[in-house]
């Protein structure tokens, strides 16, 4: 869910900011204070979930200057400045410039709660357009970027929508080849951290030093062979995104530390003892049930519980075979674009093979496949496979849950509407849907 908007009064008379924000407190209103319109332009960005209120006369910076500062910045942002008894010219000028509203001093509480209100309902209104709008954007790129148009792959997506604007943590778990990273890139991609810097980092096969290395950082002679200093993964991630593939493997004693990076969002470098703060977004994946391994004692649970606000499940390729077809044509021609080569014809009985076998790669072994036919290698070994024939029953099932899941998705998830296409009574096809895992 999207945060409602606040307010950010910018008022430097103590006694008057104290009785603003205990007006609008009390109102119900969730507020911040600052004393002036430079710490204010220091928490203001572009679409920033809050109204300012600010008093037009401030030491250095003045609220006219910040209200000039704030349009350019945002202009859908509404501005409320308080102005003094005389202050009409003042005001008027403010008005022509862009603020919201304007209140005269001395004004009554209810006014400014009144004018504060209609002034939150605006921005959570521009708020709530701009994210329908910045969803429909990135509803095709998503879907050129996570190919499928299986259930399972259309709720990811939108899973993926519903979070990727908001700076909370995620943990990706999927079999290897799946696609975890490019689950991250996505949901970094897409939210509004997407110019900063999105740093990568695989947990498996390193020792603990060159991990607490990598991710730390290190000063000059903090250990054999550092040489000089080196910014860690996690502050140069800062603003940004910090994505950990393999977080299964990470020792314990990196799992105390990286948990406690996320509860304060400080770190030191290895040989250093200042704290410095970071500000980043941790996406961690996982092949394996991290609470599986936190009950075996073999993963911190406090840490998993940390990681695991916001969880994307992605499915096995054997799980959704209706998308094989989709996926393989789309690996063919990049394949072939990539090898200067004309894109080799698919015959049906070629899918139907590819679409039998279990894939144990996912969608890595499925590309590598691609590649393999573009070049004209193994083309008969790729479809067999490991030579296993598929049994009728098999054949049947897998039809099946093609049929089911493309009208299924063609109807927007309605049973109803599913079960009248298909001419299968209801209860019949929620217990196939079921069967498939398709509900």
């Amino acid at each position: 869910m999207k945060p409602e908007p606040s307010v950010l009064l910018v008022e430097d008379d103590p006694n008057v900011r104290l009785g603003c924000e205990q007006a609008m407190q009390l109102a119900g209103i969730a507020v911040e204070t600052v004393a002036s319109a430079e710490e204010a332009q220091r928490r203001l960005r572009l679409g920033y979930p809050a109204i300012v209120v600010s008093d037009m006369r401030l030491p250095g910076i003045d609220g006219m200057a910040l209200l000039r500062w704030v349009v350019e910045l945002d202009a859908d942002l509404p501005v409320i400045i308080i102005t003094g008894h005389g202050d009409v010219t003042l005001a008027v000028e403010a008005m022509r410039i862009g603020a919201y509203d304007f209140m005269q001093k001395p004004f009554s509480t209810n006014a400014l709660i009144d004018v504060v209100r209609r002034a939150l309902e605006k921005r959570a209104l521009v708020l709530e357009v701009e994210s329908l709008r910045r969803r429909i954007d990135h509803w095709d790129d998503l879907e050129a970027r996570l190919i499928g148009r299986s259930p399972q792959m259309a709720k990811v997506r939108q899973l993926i929508l519903d979070v990727a604007g908001a700076a909370v943590d995620v943990l990706i778990f999927g079999e290897t080849g799946t696609g975890k990273e490019m689950v991250a890139r996505c949901l970094h991609d897409l939210g509004r951290a997407a110019p900063q810097n999105y740093v990568a980092l695989n947990c498996g096969g390193m020792s603990d030093t060159l991990l607490d290395s990598e991710l730390f950082g290190h000063e000059s002679g903090a250990f054999t062979g550092a040489q000089k200093r080196r910014i860690g993964k996690i502050e140069h991630a800062s603003g940004g995104t910090l994505f950990l593939d393999e977080v299964e493997s990470m020792p314990i004693n990196m799992q105390i530390k990286l948990l406690r990076v996320l509860q304060e969002r400080v770190i030191e470098r290895l040989g250093s003892n200042q704290q410095i703060p970071v500000s980043c977004r941790v996406i961690a994946a996982s092949k394996d049930d991290l609470k599986l391994l936190a009950d075996q004692g073999k993963f911190r649970a406090d840490l998993y519980y940390r990681l695991n606000v916001v969880r994307i499940e992605l499915p096995p390729l054997r799980e959704r075979r209706e998308d094989i077809p989709a996926l393989y044509d789309e690996f063919l021609l990049h394949a072939a674009k990539r090898y200067n080569r004309p894109p080799p014809p698919v015959t049906s009985d070629y899918l139907r093979r590819l679409m039998a076998r279990d894939w144990p790669g996912n969608i890595r072994e499925l590309r590598n496949a691609a590649d393999c036919h573009a070049l004209g290698i193994n083309r008969d070994a790729i479809a067999s496979g490991s030579g296993a024939v598929q049994s009728l029953t098999e054949a049947v099932e897998n039809y099946e849950r093609g049929l089911l899941a493309d009208e299924f998705s063609r109807q927007k998830g309605n049973i109803a509407h599913t079960s009248e296409a298909l001419k299968i009574a209801r209860t019949t096809l929620h217990d196939k849907l079921k069967k498939y895992g398709l509900i």
